[in-house]
């Protein structure tokens, strides 16, 4: 049986494919052809230029350096530090432009939709003109701000604009815990556009503001397409090993026994247990 998010999931790709077909409401040749499957390449760091942990260079404030090294260090010892993706919860923003699962773009005159296939997120960017709400409701995805810019004016767009607010927290900017300033107050800013030279590889310079770095980040993300793609479920709690039990993490082995994940470390409270 399908899981929720992914029969509502596949209710709104058939809505938006009836929409396109039925209505041919504005001319798609004025946008880019972003057709298919999009897998990250360079790994799953932020800055996919750069090796992992400490040697990403993130320019984080002094409090922030310790978070990381201290997500580091637990995960060295066996932890998962700050990383809240083993649980199954959202990557957020802008760790979900990663991509380690595809991404799927569709263009509408007011919206163009990301649709990410892990945990059947649907991304919104609003490209109508509006302007910021007054107030925002926070969510993992943030709530995103568009403009398609036809920047070589031959008449087609090839640069999406974009400005997220409202991000949700706890999240990171990777597996290693590299953390964001916790007043949910960051700005994640991206210009999209097809490589150049290769239309088969998608761009995204992503530059954060946020008040856990001591200056704007700007990392470039890159993507190839695949465009027969057979999409998928995924699930995450369907494989999902880990066991988190109070604060602490545990993992279930092949036969079904819980088992530490680091050196010396208790297990859960059984006080309401029969433990004779």
């Amino acid at each position: 049986m399908l899981c929720k998010s992914a029969i509502g999931l596949l209710a709104f790709v058939t809505t938006v494919a009836i929409t396109v077909t039925g209505a041919k409401a504005f001319d798609d040749a004025s946008y880019p052809d972003l057709a298919g499957g999009w897998f990250g390449m360079g790994g799953g760091n932020h800055d996919s230029s750069k090796p992992s942990g400490l040697r990403q260079q993130a320019p984080l404030t002094p409090e922030y350096q310790k978070i990381l090294e201290a997500s580091l260090a637990d995960q060295a010892n066996g932890g998962q530090g700050e990383n809240p993706g083993y649980r199954c919860a959202s990557h957020a923003m802008p760790r979900v432009m990663i991509a380690n699962v595809p991404l799927q773009f569709l263009i509408l005159p007011e919206t163009t939709y990301v649709l990410i296939e892990r945990l059947s997120q649907v991304r919104r960017i609003h490209t109508d003109g509006r302007n910021w709400p007054a107030q925002l409701r926070h969510s993992s995805l943030g709530y995103s701000i568009g403009k398609w810019i036809d920047e070589d004016g031959d008449g087609r767009y090839d640069v999406l604009e974009v400005e997220t607010r409202a991000i949700k927290g706890p999240h990171v900017y990777d597996s290693s815990g590299m953390p964001f300033h916790r007043d949910e107050r960051a700005i994640v800013k991206e210009r999209i556009r097809l490589d150049k030279t290769n239309s088969n590889v998608l761009r995204n310079e992503i530059t954060t503001i946020d008040n856990a770095l001591t200056r704007p980040w700007t990392v470039t993300r890159s993507y190839r397409r695949h465009r027969d793609y057979r999409w998928s479920e995924y699930t995450c709690v369907a494989d999902n090993q880990h066991v988190i039990i109070g604060k602490e993490d545990y993992f279930m082995s092949g036969d079904g026994s819980l088992m530490p994940v680091r050196k010396d470390q208790n297990p859960p409270d059984l006080r309401y247990f029969d433990q004779r």
